[in-house]
């Protein structure tokens, strides 16, 4: 059992589509072609996890394994309720910690540690590090040690990756430092201020803001998709992604976008910086409704409005003539040439 999707879970958790006019089900990820799966979710009102209902479809589903953590849930995770849920069920508890691990390193979100069985981590997000991931696992009478060891090499993987490893090592090395306690910090603050700049001009956030590194925004109130939302954003220099909201039937044209703020915390932006980030959200919110009222519904059409409209052209200028203002770790962003 997984958080699903459009709650802020994660294709990997065991997400799957379901057609119920045809009553048949599309697995989506490796989790749900080679296990069978059954999502929890977050109350309809309230957006958090819904530990109730998890209690009463784990009491019915028997799952081997709950998995806890997510790609766009806005909120910390109460590993308490989790692991009375699996204990009561004789399920493993496992941690995706991958979107928020820097924070967890540094005592800004809860740790998972105490409470689960095993842990997984990408570490080139929130912890800031390269492209790689990490495992913990509990070396206890279950064997996990083994299995988990085995299934890595030789069952998944091949010649050992010694260079990301380094990566790792040198990265985990940053992570103990003032600086970084520091940066995690700075990001939690960050997303508190982009949140509130958010909903004082009338937008919805998931759970009506963030306890972390990302707001979930709901665009279907603007009558816009996550997905031209998107786009015009790529088009003025703003990186953001679509992403499924609460109700959402489609991923492929969603109806929310997921923001985050260690990149641009990463940068030196501040609580104030970020309220011009949201004025500039703002303005890319406006564009979309008035090129879709032009353009229309299909997102072809949408995207061919892009490249030449003023507007959108504007808002990139603007865009970058304040950004520039900012450190570029690794570049001279006063040299950079468009």
């Amino acid at each position: 059992m997984g958080l699903d999707l459009p709650s802020g879970g994660h294709l990997t958790h065991g997400f799957y589509t379901y057609s119920k006019a045809e009553n048949t089900r599309k697995a989506v990820s490796a989790t749900s072609v080679y296990f069978e799966s059954l999502p929890y979710r977050v109350h309809p009102e309230t957006g958090l996890i819904d530990f109730d209902k998890l209690a009463e479809s784990a009491a019915l589903f028997k799952p081997a394994m709950i998995v806890c953590g997510g790609s766009a849930y806005p909120r910390d995770w109460d590993y308490a309720s989790f692991r009375k849920i699996a204990d009561d069920n004789g399920s493993l508890l496992l941690c995706d910690m991958a979107h928020y691990s820097g924070l967890v390193a540094t005592g800004e979100h809860a740790s998972p540690f105490d409470f689960c069985d095993v842990v997984t981590t990408t570490t080139h997000k929130s912890l800031r590090g390269p492209r790689a991931g990490m495992i913990f696992y509990r070396k206890d009478a279950r064997g996990f040690e083994n299995k988990i060891n085995q299934a890595v090499f030789p069952a998944l993987q091949g010649g050992p990756h010694e260079h990301q490893i380094a990566a790792i090592a040198t990265q985990l090395k940053e992570v103990m430092t003032p600086e970084f306690k520091e940066y995690a910090k700075q990001v939690k603050a960050n997303s508190r201020a982009l949140a509130k700049a958010l909903t004082d001009k009338g937008y919805v956030l998931a759970t009506g803001g963030t306890d972390n590194h990302l707001l979930l925004w709901d665009l279907r109130p603007t009558g816009i998709t996550g997905s031209k939302m998107e786009k015009l954003c790529d088009e003025a220099c703003i990186t953001l992604n679509k992403n499924s909201v609460l109700g959402d039937r489609s991923a492929v044209s969603p109806g929310g976008v997921r923001v985050g703020t260690p990149a641009l915390t990463s940068r030196g932006f501040k609580e104030a910086d970020f309220v011009q980030v949201a004025e500039f959200l703002h303005r890319a919110v406006q564009l979309s409704i008035e090129i879709q009222a032009t353009s229309g519904k299909k997102i072809s059409d949408f995207n061919a409005a892009l490249p030449n409209h003023e507007g959108v052209k504007q808002l990139r200028a603007d865009v970058n003539a304040f950004a520039t203002k900012f450190n570029m770790p690794g570049f001279d962003v006063a040299a950079m040439r468009y």
